[in-house]
């Protein structure tokens, strides 16, 4: 089988590792790729949202599986094009995808549903905004209605803060035009809870936990994500169940009620609250990173369960026993303005899984091309050995330009 992936970070690193795996992917294609990817995949230079291009390639090469990584190519209905011509591909529609695409959308599907969640209102008014916000207590959270590539979300703890985020967001457009949702904010472990969705039948991923902040003890700005690992022991068999009844199954059965029935990877981003576990937020994707610590341990065929997925059949998988635990490395600077080009030595060295999220190869060396360059994933028995592996493997690589946080997994073992 001919098999296709969209996309060019760690994220479809991870899901073209996980299809090449299977014996019945005989040639894999990744659209646009990465310098990791084209060790397993012949990459193709069409951009992730370059839909035509995409469905072209497709029926020119009879790709017989396409499975959809990043948010921009779901959001411009790259999947309603594959399905218009009788493609079969892993991913939801464009109308599903507004349960990640509008933060708005996501919260009164909640509302009506009675989904666990903050309380929230929403606003395109920035002075209406403003005295929402003044009206209520701080922290407050803030988020831009729509795609933000991870940058969206905004917990501010001053009135400054928050007056200029909503500057931000709605007078000097710097997403783009659009609205505000302003939430409560809620205290509590953070943890992803990914599931494979088909219509109503549902499969649960192994949880896991992002970092977002750029920096040990959860300080600096919020980036894309430092880090994740798999499993949590602070969420119980029990915790476990409520999520999956109370809020996974319930907003695929929502999205089925309302006419756009969901189909790919829902992301729940869930916290534990004194009062509960409630939603933080929705994706209509893999997560990232958490897909580099969650399909290193899927034991099952991905080729057979993201086909049984874009046919609308019950997915079921099986997973590995164990821990996996992966730290991204980052160029000095980012989230904000950082160099590219800095040569990286040493991979070679490494016994780890290594992800590429923004690498390129220059003059026959390997460079860093983006704000996250690889994450090294290391899978062992217990948590504690994954961390120590992850952190020695890292210690191999040699690169003036890049940082990493040292404290991934620790909320583990408090």
């Amino acid at each position: 089988m001919k098999v296709l992936v969209i996309g060019s970070g760690g994220r479809e690193h991870a899901i073209v590792e996980a299809i090449s795996r299977s014996p019945k992917a005989t040639k894999i294609y990744a659209a646009p790729g990465n310098a990791g990817i084209a060790q397993l995949a012949e990459c193709v230079a069409i951009k992730d949202t370059d839909v035509e291009r995409l469905v072209a390639f497709a029926k020119e090469n009879n790709i017989e599986l396409t499975v959809v990584g990043p948010e921009a190519a779901l959001a411009v209905g790259v999947v309603d094009r594959f399905r218009e011509e009788g493609l079969n591909i892993f991913g939801p529609t464009k109308a599903a995808t507004e349960i990640e695409s509008s933060k708005d959308f996501a919260k009164r599907l909640m509302v009506k549903y009675d989904v666990p969640t903050a309380a929230y209102a929403t606003f395109s008014d920035f002075d209406a905004a403003l005295d929402y916000v003044k009206q209520g207590s701080l922290p407050t959270v803030l988020k831009y209605d729509g795609l933000a590539a991870g940058k969206g979300v905004v917990i501010a703890q001053t009135m400054e803060e928050a007056e200029a985020t909503l500057r931000d967001m709605l007078l000097d457009t710097k997403f783009g035009e659009g609205r505000v949702v302003i939430e409560e904010f809620l205290t509590g472990e953070e943890f992803s809870l990914m599931c494979f969705v088909a219509g109503n039948k549902i499969c649960p991923m192994p949880v896991a936990q992002d970092h977002k902040r750029a920096y040990d003890n959860d300080e600096g700005p919020n980036t894309g994500g430092m880090g994740a690992y798999t499993e949590l022991p602070f969420i119980t068999a029990d915790d476990h169940a409520y999520a999956m009844e109370r809020i996974m199954q319930r907003v695929a059965d929502a999205m089925v009620a309302e006419g756009t029935p969901f189909t790919g990877v829902l992301y729940g981003g869930l916290m534990k609250t004194p009062n509960g576990i409630k939603v933080i937020e929705f994706n209509a994707r893999f997560g990232d990173p958490e897909t580099e610590v969650v399909l290193p341990r899927l034991k099952s065929d991905a080729v057979d369960l993201f086909m049984a997925v874009a046919k609308g059949e019950q997915p079921a998988a099986e997973w590995s026993e164990g821990a996996t635990l992966g730290i991204v490395l980052a160029s000095k600077g980012y989230p904000g303005s950082y160099d590219k080009g800095a040569v990286i030595r040493g991979i070679e060295n490494v016994e780890s899984k290594i992800y590429h999220m923004g690498t390129a190869i220059k003059d026959g060396a390997l460079v860093t091309a983006g704000g996250r360059v690889m994450i090294v994933v290391a899978e062992a028995p217990t948590l504690r050995e994954a961390q120590q592996r992850a952190q020695e493997d890292i210690a191999k690589i040699e690169c003036d330009n890049l940082f990493h946080r040292t404290d991934i997994g620790n909320k583990a073992f408090r």
